[in-house]
């Protein structure tokens, strides 16, 4: 069975936020861990963003389409603090004031417990831990392979000022952002009537 067979045969008639079966098993289909280190679809997915190569983008392109549309479909969550975890030194990158921006798909979570597992935050090792004020992450958990974590996604181009840092623990670094809307777009709606940020009414 294919990874994409997985997702959609996971995936309600009807799901959740009324979604189309394709862009909610698109989803799905990200979430999954694939066998063999880095080579999920979102490993692979991200690590090409982040090199903003369009060639190397190119055989995405389609995929990216359905599942951009698919989370800009989801509710902006209320603007509220979520976590992501790295096992690397960061805080260099990260000075308080500067303004930055994440150009791949960044997997937070409001639970920080999930972040002990190895394949985030850790408990050994240089790890850098965002605190991040997020104003329009998309919760996925009706969609995700992994229906008990409370995952929040934040959409390419996230666009975010340093607020501080601290070193609580030796190799532990807690960097605090906050997420503001750019002056320029960032990334473009996949589709007319799509919105990015909460409506305001």
């Amino acid at each position: 069975m294919t990874y994409v067979q997985l997702a959609l045969n996971e995936t309600p008639a009807e799901p959740a936020d009324q979604l189309t079966v394709d862009e909610s098993a698109s989803i799905r289909l990200y979430t999954i861990e694939w066998e063999g280190s880095h080579r999920s679809l979102y490993s692979k997915l991200n690590r090409t963003l982040k090199t903003a190569d369009c060639k190397e983008l190119r055989p995405y392109f389609k995929y990216l389409k359905l599942f951009l549309t698919a989370l800009v479909k989801l509710p902006c969550i209320p603007s509220m603090t979520v976590w992501r975890g790295v096992t690397k030194d960061f805080s260099a990158n990260f000075l308080p004031g500067k303004f930055v921006s994440w150009w791949a798909f960044s997997s937070c979570t409001t639970a920080m417990s999930v972040l002990e597992n190895n394949m985030y935050l850790g408990t050994t090792g240089s790890r850098t831990l965002f605190s991040v004020e997020t104003i329009n992450g998309r919760a996925i958990r009706a969609h995700s392979h992994f229906a008990t974590e409370d995952e929040i996604i934040l959409l390419p181009g996230t666009y975010m000022q340093v607020q501080s840092q601290m070193s609580p623990a030796k190799d532990l670094h807690i960097i605090h952002l906050r997420q503001v809307i750019p002056k320029e777009t960032l990334l473009e709606l996949p589709f007319e009537g799509a919105y990015l940020y909460p409506k305001i009414l």
